[in-house]
């Protein structure tokens, strides 16, 4: 699927949580087509990282752009260009195929990509609205993906070392980069399109699980400001 419209609910959680909620996975959803995997991702933004600013503000309206690879990529590898929106508590997110030479000729230097379609012009749309674009963070976590057999619309995600950095900004370099969560926590996302089932708002309820608002890229770019004070007040980054 390169098109897609659900809302999404995230929620930490803790390791005795998480051990939890696979043993229900099992029982009740499939691993997804990637399974488990290293998930790698290049967050684009401007120099001064408007898109990430303005989505902390919690706006009605909010965009992100990134390139998104399963694993280290090599340079003809093709990846996932993602331009994800946000409005009104839903998620649309739109893709499309290229290798990471391509998504840089076209974000940073404008080369339109080869795909004709209105994925393709969504994306060219927003790259001329922000031409300033470039690689700002680099993320990867390890992820456990599950779908319903009985409703594809219906996803949830577990993610764990979770790991950013502002350097070496490519998906073809080994992962690697600073932890966003305690070496116990885990990130559970939960994907619909419709109704979240019965049995999980149960299950989480029973367990003490509560949503939260969560963002990988904004919780990296808040380390990065940290740090950065850190710095400036001379001490050392820990």
């Amino acid at each position: 699927m390169n098109v897609f419209r659900r809302k999404e609910l995230k929620f930490l959680i803790d390791e005795e949580q998480r051990r939890m909620i696979e043993e229900v996975l099992r029982q009740r959803m499939i691993p997804d087509r990637y399974g488990k995997s290293t998930i790698c991702n290049l967050y684009y933004d401007t120099a001064d990282f408007r898109l990430i600013r303005r989505s902390l503000e919690k706006p009605v309206y909010k965009e992100k752009l990134r390139l998104r690879s399963y694993g280290v990529a090599s340079p003809d590898t093709d990846m996932f260009l993602e331009l994800k929106k946000k409005y009104k508590g839903v998620v649309y997110k739109r893709r499309i195929s290229m290798t990471e030479a391509d998504a840089y000729a076209f974000i940073v230097q404008g080369k339109p990509p080869d795909e004709d379609s209105q994925i393709a012009r969504e994306m060219l749309y927003f790259r001329n609205y922000y031409p300033t674009l470039e690689p700002r963070v680099y993320l990867c976590y390890e992820r456990e993906a599950w779908y319903d057999p009985e409703d594809n619309g219906f996803r949830m995600t577990l993610d764990r070392n979770i790991r950013y950095r502002m350097d070496d900004l490519s998906l073809s370099s080994p992962v690697g980069g600073r932890e966003l969560l305690l070496p116990e926590q885990s990130l559970l996302e939960v994907k619909a399109e419709g109704a979240i089932p019965m049995w999980l708002t149960e299950l989480l309820s029973r367990h003490r699980i509560w949503k939260q608002s969560f963002s990988k890229y904004g919780r990296a770019y808040e380390e990065m400001l940290r740090e950065k004070l850190q710095e400036e007040r001379g001490y050392r980054y820990v």
